[in-house]
């Protein structure tokens, strides 16, 4: 595969158990991750439960085939695929495969969202071709397409969107962004909610006013009302001249409300006053002034506990949650390690020693930054990598540097031996057993490339028992 041929998650719908195979062979050599199914009925199970970049399917197949025997042929049973495949994973690109060729088919199949059409008999190279392109948008679209329209430059410290959790989350802000409602995100600390706080902002029709950050913790109730609401000239001792709070500084752009669940209580009723009247009174002025402020909070609290405890505002919680945004911790969304890795080392690099080639980082490394428990997330880890990248660029002359596991902090280290090797993939309530194995094993062969002894390690089992569900579920 060439370099710009990402690895893809591939299904294959063909009822012709050798074709399969051979059509899954030849794309395994380039490092792409296959699932084979004969028929309909299977195919839609897969594309409800997996996460698929391109989607392969013939034209003419069984509507079902398996245990239960095998449906009446289908003359539209691969468009049926194409019509599924188009709702349920509406990012990946889907290519026809069919013995009958005519100008009708083809245009049905572009009818029902295909990407390419092809015939049998395969010319194997051109069909590899087909789908490292096809794989190659997929792909990319996902890594870059969303992120592209939604935040600057240096978003990608904290919204990779390569997990199904934070495409998600992408989906939700290029809804909401546009409009005035108030963004309420949750997430442990470190899961990047200031860079979402942004990224609706720079999505919003606000983008070319100001963003505006304050923190509502740790400071006295004084100086929390005096910096939120400002004050007039002779409002206490000191205040020798007039000075603006952030709503009125924010006029026009977005206020993040960073910390909102350590506000005061008497704070909160002010607060709610202006999401209310959209009106601050600065201290020692009895004259209201209107602000138009987008209000985007945050917090690692349980707001709604809170409420219950009587130690937040029910109606405010009401107001700050027009739509919620909750950011999974990094250890829920594994898939993600890698490419933060990656990004983070091409950016460290750049800023330590840009004469010199980014850093590589071995396999062997990259498997333990994975398997880490990350208490401090997606903030833990660029700190790593970054200390990471000064070790090897300081102690290497060698061009380009390599990382490896000595690099890795000790209580880095430590985490990963203590903690049970997890797989990637967030919430996988209601799935299967069955489904919940085979997508652990698809995603976990598609971080290491495809490589069996590495996935059977992150995995914790055997390459033997490996090899077996393999054959069991149909993946190579």
């Amino acid at each position: 595969m060439s370099d710009t041929t990402p690895a893809a998650q591939v299904l294959i719908v063909e009822d012709e158990p050798e074709h399969a195979e051979v059509m899954a062979e030849a794309l395994r050599k380039p490092g792409h991750v296959c699932t084979i199914v004969h028929g309909v009925d299977e195919a839609i199970e897969e594309l409800r439960h997996g996460n698929f970049d391109v989607i392969i399917t013939d034209l003419r197949m069984p509507a079902s085939a398996g245990k239960h025997g095998t449906a009446p042929d289908g003359a539209d049973a691969g468009l049926r695929v194409l019509e599924s495949a188009r709702s349920l994973q509406p990012n990946a690109e889907t290519i026809m495969v069919t013995a009958h060729g005519d100008v009708q088919t083809a245009r049905q199949a572009f009818k029902h969202g295909a990407y390419d059409f092809i015939e049998k008999p395969l010319d194997l190279a051109v069909f590899r071709e087909l789908v490292n392109r096809a794989a190659q948008t997929a792909v990319l679209r996902h890594e870059s397409g969303e992120l592209s329209d939604l935040v600057q430059h240096d978003g990608f410290e904290g919204i990779i969107a390569g997990s199904d959790a934070m495409r998600k989350i992408l989906r939700t802000i290029r809804t909401v962004a546009p409009s005035n409602l108030p963004v309420l995100i949750t997430g442990e600390s470190g899961t990047g909610k200031e860079l979402i706080a942004r990224a609706v902002h720079a999505n919003s029709r606000r983008r070319d006013k100001r963003f505006v950050t304050f923190n509502c913790a740790g400071q006295s109730e004084s100086l929390l009302e005096d910096q939120l609401f400002g004050h007039v000239k002779g409002a206490y001792t000191g205040a020798e001249k007039d000075r603006e709070g952030v709503f009125e500084y924010a006029d026009g752009g977005t206020l993040f409300l960073d910390e909102i669940g350590d506000m005061p209580m008497s704070q909160q009723a002010k607060v709610l006053r202006v999401l209310e009247s959209g009106e601050v009174v600065r201290l020692g002025s009895n004259e209201p002034r209107h602000v138009d402020v987008r209000f985007v909070s945050a917090t690692n609290r349980d707001l709604q506990k809170m409420v219950e405890e009587g130690q937040f505002r029910e109606d405010l919680f009401f107001r700050l949650n027009g739509a919620h945004v909750h950011l999974p911790p990094l250890r829920e969304r594994r898939e993600d390690i890698p490419r933060i890795v990656h990004h983070a080392i091409a950016r460290y690099a750049q800023e330590i020693a840009p004469d010199r080639p980014v850093p590589e980082i071995s396999d062997a490394a990259m498997m333990r930054l994975t398997q880490a428990r990350w208490p401090g997330n997606v903030r833990q880890l660029l700190n790593t990598v970054q200390n990471m990248v000064v070790m090897a660029l300081g102690e290497s002359e060698q061009d380009p540097a390599v990382i490896d596991t000595r690099h890795i902090p000790p209580d880095i280290v430590a985490d990963e031996q203590d903690d049970t090797p997890q797989v990637p993939g967030a919430s996988l309530a209601g799935t299967s057993l069955e489904q919940l194995e085979k997508r652990a094993i698809r995603e976990t062969l598609r971080l290491t490339g495809g490589n069996r002894e590495k996935t059977a390690q992150m995995l914790g089992i055997g390459e033997r028992t490996l090899y077996r569900k393999l054959k069991e579920y149909g993946l190579r």
